[in-house]
């Protein structure tokens, strides 16, 4: 709890989420974020960090790639993140809601100043009703091609700023049962104490519903809870996901 009264959350959203798993930044869901974010102001202040900047500038142009895919997807980025802030601007604004950019890159982690300085003025940004929406500095970093879409940056993100609930939105229910994975209806496995038992339920990468993207969100999990920090792995797809989370009405995982 901060000294607003609110509890913080810290949301992650990655490109699988704010495509709604197609080849574009869906508004739709952008809106969808907003909404919910609107109805529960009064009780949580919001930090956001978001992928989503190489999506967005694949809506807008092709690069020449003979370039090394690095190279090409930080130009991308570069690209992308002003159509990706437009976006949230817009659908947020409509809804009474303001927001501001923050770049980060892993060496602003390691040093006292820079993590003070990433404190204080997102700090400042939420006590004046802005939220921060917060994305790797993918033009000068590579980092986020081996760090598995922000998880990581969003959980050393969270401990930073000392939030309450990290809210990790992804394209599955919450992380499954690895015997009931290949089921119709995967089994989500709901509450958390011990990450050393829910890492032998991810073991087998080669199964289907995006699990091989789940070890860098129970790496996440281990930071935050580290930090005394809850972790929630709920599907960003689902409508008023959020909602839905905080009054038990969808399976998801909770990491505590």
């Amino acid at each position: 709890m901060n000294k607003s009264g609110k509890k913080r959350i810290l949301l992650k959203l990655g490109s699988n989420t704010l495509t709604k798993e197609t080849n574009h930044i869906s508004r739709g869901k952008i809106e969808d974020i907003g909404v919910q974010i609107a109805a529960l102001q009064d009780e949580y202040e919001f930090i956001i960090v978001s992928s989503g900047a190489i999506a967005a500038a694949k809506q807008f142009v092709k690069l020449d790639n003979h370039d090394k895919d690095v190279f090409v997807k930080q130009a991308l980025a570069s690209i992308g993140q002003p159509h990706l802030m437009r976006i949230y601007n817009e659908n947020f604004r409509d809804l009474g809601l303001f927001t501001s950019q923050c770049l980060l890159s892993y060496s602003d982690f390691e040093k006292k100043q820079t993590k003070d300085n990433i404190v204080n003025t997102i700090n400042v940004l939420v006590k004046n009703h802005y939220i921060p929406i917060i994305n790797e500095n993918d033009t000068v970093a590579s980092d986020e091609i081996k760090f598995g879409d922000n998880d990581k940056l969003a959980a050393l993100t969270a401990v930073l700023l000392n939030v309450d609930i990290l809210i990790i939105a992804t394209n599955t229910n919450g992380i499954y049962t690895k015997s009931s994975i290949n089921d119709e209806v995967p089994e989500t496995i709901e509450l958390v104490t011990d990450l050393s038992l829910l890492q032998k339920e991810i073991g087998d990468k080669k199964s289907s519903h995006g699990t091989g993207g789940m070890q860098s969100k129970i790496d996440s999990a281990a930071i935050a809870k580290a930090g005394n920090i809850e972790t929630w792995i709920v599907n960003g797809l689902e409508d008023n996901f959020m909602l839905k989370a905080l009054d038990n009405k969808i399976a998801f995982t909770k990491i505590i």
